[in-house]
């Protein structure tokens, strides 16, 4: 294949893709097989060799589980490279790519303060020509270059705390996962360089950003700094341990971030604070959610931590297992706590990747995942925007906690539809509104761990559904301790949809008991008893109850066998409005 040239394949089971190049003497290729961030299953081995086999370069794991080989060629020839499978599975598309052009590995500092240009070091390879030059890093045996460039971020990014991306958003993480769900920036392009995967994702703040001076090895070296601190920073080399040092001036909750995962750093880090006597007061390591199909669970340390007032504090920032290099670059962030939150929305289905499809005349649901930061958890509401004709979803109050239910539901003559919807998030914290874009995920593959963000929400609206739930009253005012007397109704669409259908509580917030029970058959209504704890904390909270029902169902419509199909459909909102017992 020619240099500066891409291949899509598929590699059979049970065997090697093989593909020849030429190169002279001393030039510089990067080879790169594509498959995680293409969503494919392939796990690619990747190798290099002479014609008579002899191996010259190999990787498996270099972008998650995508290779990468860097090579100079030793004299003027052709070298074979070959693609398999880790566990020789065949069937699964790929990429493979050979370039001689400009490719970043990363930049630093990967972070940025709004409203004035900073200065960057992009690391990479093949860069002498848009101006860069020889460095002291290495990466495989081989030197990186660098070029530096200036870059102003919008300020837009940071009132409202999104994450935009060229690139698959989390191409760099050992899985798939929603990396960066909890990350307020953007990929930015290097000038000069128009590959793909370069375009490193940077941190987007509000505060002046610092970079790691050494020495800083051991607590008496610890780099002193001033509160709120952004310091971008590089585990250089094996056991290089990192220490900062700072005096809070206010006494209360600091909110505590190292992002290196969501940077695209290719460390582990975990971070040790100290107080002024030497002693350790607390260690953090990996955060993040897992709920249903959703996996943001990472290996970036974040937590808020109580500091004294005038009291100085070191922190320790270090790889679990003592790696350094070039890729091991992060950014330490240490804050008054701020309250704050990330949203997130993922399809229904927990076991297998799935879009969201709405029947009309009935209703649908997605996982709603919240990452409260600052130290409290506000109530959130969730409401849709730029929905088209049709379809509805009532404002969504999730009450402190970090998972809700949100329900879509279509009118019975909606028309069909296939796009994208708006959901957005609000919270009120002292007086003062904060909203944020909810970010969309789906699950790309059937396993843990594969959530994957997407630029848009998308959903589709087709054909009528089987049956309908809906609670009346949509909204309740109802005292802590007391019941809740409501009657849910149920609408059978389909003619032969005449069985019972089996009633359950769908993920109620602790405080709230509803028992399981049965809508006989053929029967329209029952009454809905929600009992409320007598400690449960006043607020607003939307419940929903989910439904199943045995339906004949083909997909063949001129079919005359229709074996049952169980459906399971979401009932219309209910926001119960809980209130303190007199006391």
């Amino acid at each position: 294949v020619e240099i500066n040239s891409a291949v899509n394949g598929i590699c059979n089971g049970n065997a090697d893709d093989y593909y020849r190049i030429a190169l002279k003497a001393g030039e510089r290729v990067t080879i790169d097989c594509q498959a995680q961030r293409l969503d494919s299953n392939f796990d690619p081995v990747l190798s290099l060799t002479t014609p008579d086999g002899k191996l010259l370069a190999g990787n498996s794991d270099y972008y998650g589980q995508d290779p990468f080989i860097d090579f100079v060629a030793p004299q003027e020839g052709e070298f074979l490279i070959s693609l398999n499978d880790l566990s020789y599975r065949g069937g699964q598309p790929y990429r493979l790519t050979i370039s001689r052009q400009p490719q970043i590995e990363n930049i630093f500092p990967a972070a940025v303060q709004v409203g004035q240009a900073s200065q960057f070091t992009a690391l990479g390879r093949n860069l002498s020509g848009i101006g860069g030059s020889s460095t002291e890093w290495s990466e495989a045996g081989l030197p990186l270059e660098s070029v530096s460039f200036q870059w102003q971020p919008n300020d837009a990014s940071l009132a409202s705390g999104d994450y935009s991306f060229v690139d698959h958003p989390t191409h760099h993480s050992v899985l798939p996962t929603a990396a960066t769900c909890t990350l307020t920036g953007q990929q930015i392009a290097v000038p000069g360089v128009e590959g793909l995967w370069s375009n490193p994702p940077v941190l987007i703040s509000d505060a002046p950003v610092l970079t790691e001076t050494e020495p800083n090895n051991t607590q008496e070296q610890a780099q002193k700094v001033s509160l709120p601190l952004v310091v971008g920073g590089r585990f250089n080399a094996s056991q290089d341990a990192d220490w900062i040092e700072f005096t809070p001036t206010e006494k209360g909750p600091y909110t505590f971030n190292v992002y290196c995962e969501r940077i695209a750093g290719a460390a582990d880090p975990y971070l040790v604070i100290v107080d002024d006597q030497g002693r350790r007061i607390n260690e953090l390591d990996d955060f993040g959610h897992r709920i249903n199909a959703f996996d943001g669970h990472l290996r970036d340390p974040s937590q808020e931590v109580n500091l004294e007032q005038d009291k100085a504090y070191k922190v320790l920032v270090q790889d679990r297992y003592g790696r350094g290099g070039a890729r091991y670059h992060y950014v330490l962030e240490v804050r008054k706590a701020e309250p704050d939150f990330y949203a997130a929305v993922i399809h229904r289905s927990n076991q297998n990747p799935a879009g969201t499809t709405v029947f009309k005349g009935t209703a649908t649901y997605l996982d709603v995942i919240i990452h409260h930061k600052g130290n409290t958890r506000s109530d959130i509401t969730i409401t849709g925007e730029e929905l088209p004709p049709g379809l509805h979803i009532a404002p969504t109050v999730i009450t402190n906690n970090t998972r809700g239910t949100l329900v879509l539901w279509a009118d019975a003559d909606a028309p069909d539809y296939t796009g994208p919807i708006k959901l957005v998030a609000t919270g009120e914290f002292e007086g003062q509104t904060v909203r944020r874009n909810v970010r969309p995920y789906s699950r790309v593959w059937n396993n843990a761990g594969t959530s994957r963000p997407h630029r848009s929400q998308m959903i589709a609206i087709r054909e009528q559904g089987p049956f309908d739930l809906r609670i009346e009253p949509t909204e309740l005012e109802v005292q802590a301790g007391e019941t809740a007397e409501l009657k849910l109704e149920l609408t059978r669409l389909w003619p032969d949809a005449t069985n019972k259908v089996s009633i359950q509580p769908h993920a109620f917030p602790g405080g709230f008991q509803l028992g399981n029970f049965d809508i006989a058959e053929n029967a329209t209504t029952a009454e809905l008893k929600i009992s409320v704890q007598q400690n449960m904390r006043p607020g607003k909270y939307t419940l929903t109850v989910l439904g199943q029902m045995q339906v004949p169902f083909n997909k063949d419509p001129m079919a005359t066998d229709k074996p049952q199909t169980l459906v399971a459909t979401p009932s219309r909102t209910v926001t119960l409005t809980v209130i303190a017992k007199p006391q």
